[in-house]
């Protein structure tokens, strides 16, 4: 049993209550290990069947009692029979009282799952601190996984999500510490879901397959359903419908050989949602039709409120907009559903609202959807977790602003793209409360591209559609664009030949002048009256360097032979930036040439080469080099970096994919600690005027919705930098030290660092040698407006 090995538990049992039938003791005992192991197993009532029948008088009132009406409980509270698993449990709270602490923990950690399921969470969290207060003071460590896990479920109902997949680790831990795996699958299914709740879900897809293959290999199987189902879902939320379908198919296919209409409905909700995100509305009615069949017979609430808000969504694409209504109100108005379930039926409503052409009362659900959110983002403490909350929100925010654009309200739609851009970012730096750029209007929008000298493209990437505003001097001008699908695809495309160092322009390549047409050419003509250029990106625009877009024409070529481009977060943090002074003083901390700390990290064999060429350019008085052995992280962070004007590291760099704040500069070792986190960088406040990481993937690898990537660049300009410089992808040795030359010396000669920036690129561009190819100029870019 304690090894999860619950098919070979229940043989076993049954064995040996069939050779002890003539001891009722020894029988009756294992009849209740052979229950525990069914409820294990997703068989909840064979086992409340197996204990079936009154005990013999003489067991009636001692330890095997209390262990059977918890058993007995414990599979009616799962079998959602709550009225049985309150009398069941009640009783054996009653014999209990004065039993020792082996007997009473687990009495109460039933307790504590019927309290839970009851939505009593106080009284269930009561319940499991006792226990493991009672098991620490014992020290009885077996108790204190199971109770850690359902302190983290407490957490999750109450949308402490952040907290939650904290116990959950605790839980995960104690498991693995005493050598128990029964809670594992659970444990690590869970630490998914609040993932997922977070919107991370490229975390949940990971968590949800070693969860999935831990209950595969303990027999368990309803779980197994259940992870293989919530992996669809969060491939879903990611837009990887194959992968998604194929997982619920299975999930789909396992639940009903199990005959447990739970999971076969959470199966056929995620079925139903894959099939309307992929145009197939005849089967998504058909899934949803079983589930609520299914659903009529008595559901976990939780799986009731997905049916119910599948069949309003159906209902509304099937233009049945007062059915529609119906089932989406009973969401949107019960406090009993989760936040993520109002905002989704108060973005529906909304949708249902616009195209019945009510704009009063879409534009009042769109509200209310927002507000919600904010509300619930509000309850995630974790920096790290806020960062991807709004990932599961974002299409909400897409809707309300297709909204505004078909009624012509195109500011007001920017205000909604603005309102969900660098919200972390903004917060760090203090400027959460500021008001946003936008809500000021026309003007206020006008005088930023006229202090920045800039025309600003802001985009806004939609599965149908996308959008693009034009802010310059002259006003804010808006341009329909592609959906997501098309643009996203061809740049994935286009910057996999750029990495494969293939020639763009002879011949030119097609994705590269499609992006062009796609992106930019609608506001060529605003444009040109300014050829200094902002962009703020969206989605998989993050990874594009629209520098390298190759502009039609008799000789197609590169646009960075046109423009000046820099990247930025949001209009309001560029507004805000405009009153902040960076460091004036022409101050440098170099730091790099590192020492090998393992083959993943060899030498750089061109450091010293760039280390040199940058400190030539800031007197000896007025920089500070760490270098070699000395160049740890905690002589970076020991080394007051908020002093110096410049930053400039040369060294490896990592990009977290899962937890982007684990992305890290690779640094020489101190002690056992050779990496400086992107979560101590940002725990260090900055004033410089421009920080280059002249390292792979400085940018990040991670795109969170509204924020970008976020990584070791997102990490610098969150500490306070006005401007850094990072790669896109891996860059190459020997060409950095030239191009890091005509860097500081445009720098040295007075130009701002786009300027510079742009100009060291054009020289490798015109340089007639391999180093005119993207791969080599392209992968640095520049971030502005912290």
């Amino acid at each position: 049993m304690s090894r999860s090995q619950f098919d070979a538990a229940l043989q076993q049992a049954d064995e040996a209550a069939r050779q002890n039938q003539a001891n009722a003791n020894w029988s009756w005992q294992f009849r209740i290990l052979g229950a525990r192991a069914q409820v294990y197993r997703g068989q909840f009532k064979d086992a409340i069947a197996r204990l079936e029948g009154p005990l013999p008088p003489e067991l009636a009132s001692g330890e095997l009692a209390v262990l059977r009406y918890m058993t007995l409980a414990s599979a009616e509270e799962s079998a959602q029979e709550f009225d049985a698993a309150e009398i069941d449990i009640t009783r054996s709270e009653r014999l209990a009282a004065g039993a020792r602490a082996e007997i009473l923990l687990p009495v109460l950690l039933v307790r504590g799952n019927i309290e839970y399921e009851k939505g009593n969470y106080t009284g269930a969290e009561q319940a499991y601190l006792t226990v493991l207060k009672t098991s620490r003071d014992r020290h009885l460590a077996k108790y204190e996984a199971p109770t850690m896990g359902s302190l983290g479920n407490v957490s999750m109902r109450l949308e402490h999500y952040d907290e939650a997949a904290d116990r959950y680790f605790a839980a995960l831990q104690a498991a693995e510490a005493g050598g128990t795996t029964s809670s594992v699958s659970s444990t690590l299914g869970n630490i998914a879901w609040n993932y997922a709740a977070l919107g991370n879900y490229e975390s949940a897809k990971d968590f949800y397959r070693q969860a999935e293959q831990a209950a595969a290999q303990s027999s368990k199987r309803a779980e197994r359903v259940l992870w293989l189902t919530d992996l669809a879902n969060s491939a879903n939320a990611l837009q990887d419908f194959a992968p998604a379908e194929r997982a619920a198919q299975q999930a789909l296919s396992l639940a009903r050989e199990l005959q447990d209409p739970l999971t076969t409905a959470h199966s056929l909700n995620a079925l139903a949602d894959i099939a309307m995100n992929t145009g197939r509305l005849g089967a998504a009615t058909e899934y949803n039709r079983e589930a609520q069949a299914i659903a009529a017979a008595g559901l976990d609430y939780a799986e009731l409120v997905v049916v119910e808000l599948s069949a309003g969504e159906i209902a509304a694409a099937s233009g049945k907009y007062t059915e529609a209504e119906q089932h989406l109100r009973k969401i949107a108005e019960d406090p009993k559903a989760g936040s993520s379930a109002r905002w989704e039926s108060e973005a529906q409503l909304a949708s249902v609202y616009a195209s019945e052409k009510r704009a009063v009362d879409a534009e009042r659900e769109f509200r209310r959807c927002l507000k919600t959110v904010d509300q619930a983002r509000s309850g995630v403490r974790r920096e790290e977790s806020r960062l991807s909350f709004l990932s599961g929100a974002m299409p909400f925010y897409g809707q309300y602003i297709d909204f505004l654009v078909d009624e012509k309200r195109f500011e007001d739609a920017l205000g909604i793209a603005e309102t969900g851009r660098a919200r972390t970012l903004a917060e760090g730096l203090g400027r959460a409360n500021r008001k946003p750029i936008n809500a000021v209007g026309d003007a206020a929008l006008r005088s930023l591209a006229k202090q920045l000298n800039s025309t600003l493209l802001c985009y806004w990437l939609g599965r149908q559609r996308s959008h693009l505003w034009v802010i310059s001097q002259d006003g804010i001008a808006y341009f329909p664009l592609a959906g997501s699908a098309e643009i996203s695809a061809r740049v994935k495309n286009y910057r996999e030949a750029i990495v494969s160092s293939r020639d763009m322009l002879h011949p030119a390549n097609a994705d590269g002048a499609k992006l062009y047409e796609l992106l930019v050419q609608p506001a060529q003509a605003i444009i040109a009256k300014n050829p200094r250029v902002t962009i703020l990106p969206d989605a998989s625009l993050y990874g594009l360097n629209f520098e390298t877009l190759l502009v039609p024409g008799a000789q197609p070529h590169y646009w960075i032979e046109d423009v000046s481009v820099t990247t930025a977060s949001s209009l309001t943090l560029l507004a805000a930036s405009m009153t902040r002074r960076a460091t004036v003083a022409k101050s440098l901390l170099l730091v790099g040439d590192t020492e090998e700390v393992s083959g993943e990290f060899p030498k750089l064999a061109q450091a010293s080469a760039e280390m040199q060429v940058v400190e030539k350019y800031f007197p000896a008085t007025a920089r500070e080099v760490l270098e070699g052995k000395g160049a740890t992280p905690s002589a970076y962070l020991m080394g007051h970096p908020e002093q110096f004007g410049y930053l400039h590291f040369v060294t490896h760099g990592t990009a977290s994919l899962t937890r982007p704040l684990e992305s890290a500069v690779i640094l020489s070792p101190a002690g056992e600690t050779y990496k400086l986190y992107a979560r101590d960088i940002v725990a260090h406040p900055l004033h410089a005027n421009l920080v280059t990481i002249s390292a792979c993937n400085g940018a990040g690898t991670r795109a969170f919705s509204g924020e970008g990537l976020v990584g070791l660049s997102w990490a610098f300009l969150r500490a306070g930098a006005h401007n850094v410089i990072a790669a896109l992808w891996e860059v190459n040795d020997r060409s950095t030290p030239q191009l890091m030359n005509a860097l500081y010396g445009g720098l040295s000669k007075g130009q701002d660092p786009a300027t510079a920036l742009r100009e060291a690129k054009l020289s490798f561009l015109r340089s007639g040698t391999v180093y005119a190819k993207p791969y080599y100029w392209a992968p640095f870019q520049l971030y502005a407006g912290s």
